[in-house]
């Protein structure tokens, strides 16, 4: 969106009969879209072949490495949706000091959640219970705690 050149090409293409008034994001959906529908086939293809026939093996073959292919197409989603998340996050917090590398392939956010910190002022006659929010980041490697800027 924040490239002007890029938006008119864009508009161009998506307006052009041939794409059929598809936006970008219904062909980079498509082929995922394609590999179930596959399944769905091979699923109704093996229902109808005779067990134990050579149409049933490759079948059977066919159906096994669809089966692996759309796993690690689901895997990758996975890792892309962690990764992005990641960087959004490392755009929201700032570090005092740059120590802690946020974004590293090895590293997902698991939970993320705000929280009260409760503060127990204990130099005063009267205890004084004061409130202020945290926000906790699980990773799958660390937590870490963070708070509004003020």
């Amino acid at each position: 969106s924040g490239n002007a050149g890029f938006q008119q090409v864009l508009e161009r293409l998506e307006s052009d009969p041939v794409c059929q008034r598809l936006s970008l994001k219904s062909f980079l959906i498509l082929p995922f879209q394609r590999i179930t529908r596959l399944k769905l086939l091979l699923q109704n293809i093996l229902k109808r072949t005779r067990p134990g026939s050579e149409e049933e093996v490759q079948a059977t073959q066919a159906y096994d490495a669809l089966e692996k292919l759309i796993k690690d197409c689901n895997e990758n989603v996975q890792r892309m949706k962690s990764t992005e998340e990641l960087i959004y996050l490392s755009q929201k917090i700032e570090f005092e000091c740059k120590i802690f590398p946020l974004i590293s392939q090895s590293r997902r956010l698991v939970k993320c959640g705000e929280l009260t910190a409760l503060d127990f002022n204990t130099l005063s006659p009267k205890w004084k219970v004061t409130t202020r929010p945290i926000y906790l980041h699980l990773f799958n490697d660390c937590l870490l705690l963070s708070r509004p800027k003020e």
